[in-house]
C-alpha cells in the first residue's frame, strides 16, 4: 500500500496538471461514447463551461481559504442568498443593474468579512462558523424570497449570465492569451537565469507553449462554432489570471501560503495572520456574490434552492485540483480544473439520465478519493 501511495504522490507532485487533464480526457471520452457523441457538441460544451464557471468562482476563493488552513461550509447558502437578494432588488425595487451588482458585491464582502472575523479574531473554528452560516444564510434566503422563485425582469441582468463574446473578439482574445503566456514564460526564464537557478531546456518550454497554444485554439474554436465564448467563462478566465498573479507575484499571496504552512512562525515574523485570514474570507464572500449574480442571471430567476450543495462542489474541486487539506499548498488553476471535472460529471450524468442518488454517490466518492490521495501523499513524504 505504501509503494502505491508513494507512486501516486510522485505522479501528482511532478505531473499534477497533466494527470488532471488526462482525467478530463478520460471522462469526456466516456460520456461522448455513452451519449453517442452528444456530450462534446459545441452547444453542450458551452453549457458545460457556463455550469463550471459558477463552481469555478467558488473554488477560486475556497482554494485560498484552504491553503490558509481553514474551510468555509457556508458558500453554497451564501451564493443562494446573494443571488436571491439580487433578484428581489431587480423584481421588487427595479434598481439599475450596476447599482444592484454593487450592493450585492458589497454585501458579499461584508458577510465574508463577518465570517472571517469570527474565525480570525473570535477564534471560533471555521468549520463551526461555516456550518452556522450555512443554516443562517439559507434561512434568510427563504425569508427574503418567501420560499418562492423570483423572476428577473431586467434584460441587462439576464445578459450577464447568458450573453456571448462576439466570434472575432473570441479569436483576438485567444491570440492575446497565447502571446501573454509566451511573454510570461520568457520572463520566468530570464528571472531564473538572473538568480542562477536551474532553467528548463528551451525546447521543453517551446513544446509546452505549443501544447498551450493548441489547447487555447481548440477551446476558442469549439465555443465560436456555437455562439462564442460565454460571458461567465470570460469572467472566470479573468479571475484565474488575477488570482494566479495574486498568489505568485504579491506579498499578500506569499503570506497566504506562509499562514497555511506554519501559522506560528509566520505570526512571529511580524505578519498579521488574523488580518490575512479575515481578508481571505472577505475574498470568499466576493466570489459568492459574483457566483450568485451569475447563477441568477443564467437562470433568469432567484430560487430558494440556489447554491444547494455548492460547498461540496467547491471543496471537492480544490482537493481534486491538488490543494492540500493540511494547508500551505494549492493553485487556482488546479482548483478550476477540479471544477471542470466536477461539472463534467454533473453534465454527463444528467445527459445520461443517471439517477440523482447515483450522482451524489459518485461525487462523494471522488471527494473521498481526492482527500485519500492527499493524506497518502503526506504520509509518504513523512
Amino acid at each position: 500500500m505504501q509503494s502505491i501511495a508513494r507512486s501516486i504522490q510522485q505522479i501528482f507532485s511532478r505531473y499534477k496538471i497533466l494527470a488532471l487533464l488526462l482525467a478530463i480526457v478520460a471522462i469526456w471520452s466516456f460520456f461522448t461514447w455513452q451519449s453517442e457523441g452528444s456530450f462534446l457538441t459545441a452547444r453542450n460544451f458551452a453549457n458545460l463551461l457556463r455550469q463550471m464557471a459558477i463552481t469555478g468562482m467558488l473554488a477560486s476563493g475556497m482554494v485560498f481559504v484552504i491553503i490558509a488552513g481553514e474551510i468555509d461550509l457556508s458558500v453554497g447558502s451564501l451564493l443562494g442568498l446573494l443571488g436571491g437578494v439580487a433578484a428581489v432588488l431587480d423584481a421588487s425595487f427595479h434598481l439599475p443593474v450596476a447599482l444592484n451588482f454593487a450592493i450585492v458585491l458589497g454585501l458579499g464582502l461584508l458577510l465574508g468579512l463577518f465570517n472571517g472575523y469570527w474565525v480570525a479574531y473570535l477564534r471560533v473554528p471555521s468549520f463551526i462558523v461555516g456550518l452556522a452560516g450555512m443554516l443562517i444564510f439559507r434561512g434568510i434566503l427563504l425569508a427574503v424570497t418567501k420560499g418562492s422563485t423570483i423572476s428577473v425582469e431586467s434584460e441587462n441582468f439576464v445578459a450577464f449570465g447568458q450573453s456571448y463574446l462576439p466570434v472575432t473578439a473570441g479569436y483576438v482574445l485567444g491570440v492575446a492569451i497565447f502571446v501573454l503566456q509566451g511573454v510570461l514564460m520568457l520572463r520566468g526564464r530570464a528571472n531564473r537565469q538572473r538568480y542562477q537557478l536551474a532553467v528548463p531546456p528551451l525546447w521543453q518550454e517551446a513544446v509546452k507553449l505549443v501544447v498551450i497554444g493548441l489547447i487555447i485554439a481548440g477551446f476558442v474554436e469549439a465555443l465560436n462554432s456555437y455562439e462564442g465564448i460565454p460571458l461567465p467563462v470570460l469572467l472566470m478566465l479573468a479571475i484565474l489570471g488575477g488570482f494566479s498573479f495574486l498568489a505568485r507575484h504579491t506579498v499578500f499571496g506569499r503570506r497566504i501560503y506562509a499562514v497555511g504552512s506554519n501559522l506560528e512562525a509566520t505570526r512571529l515574523s511580524g505578519v498579521n495572520t488574523r488580518l490575512v485570514k479575515m481578508a481571505l474570507f472577505g475574498v470568499m464572500g466576493l466570489m459568492c456574490a459574483l457566483a450568485g449574480l451569475t447563477n441568477t442571471a443564467r437562470m433568469a430567476a432567484g430560487s430558494p434552492s440556489s447554491g444547494n450543495m455548492g460547498e461540496l462542489d467547491a471543496i471537492a474541486s480544490c482537493f481534486i485540483g491538488g490543494t492540500s487539506m493540511r494547508g500551505g499548498s494549492g493553485t487556482v488553476l488546479g482548483a478550476l480544473i477540479g471544477a471542470l471535472i466536477m461539472a463534467s460529471l454533473d453534465n454527463g450524468m444528467s445527459m445520461l439520465s443517471v439517477e440523482s442518488y447515483w450522482q451524489m454517490i459518485v461525487k462523494g466518492s471522488i471527494l473521498l478519493l481526492a482527500v485519500w490521495v492527499d493524506v497518502m501523499s503526506g504520509s509518504s513524504e513523512r
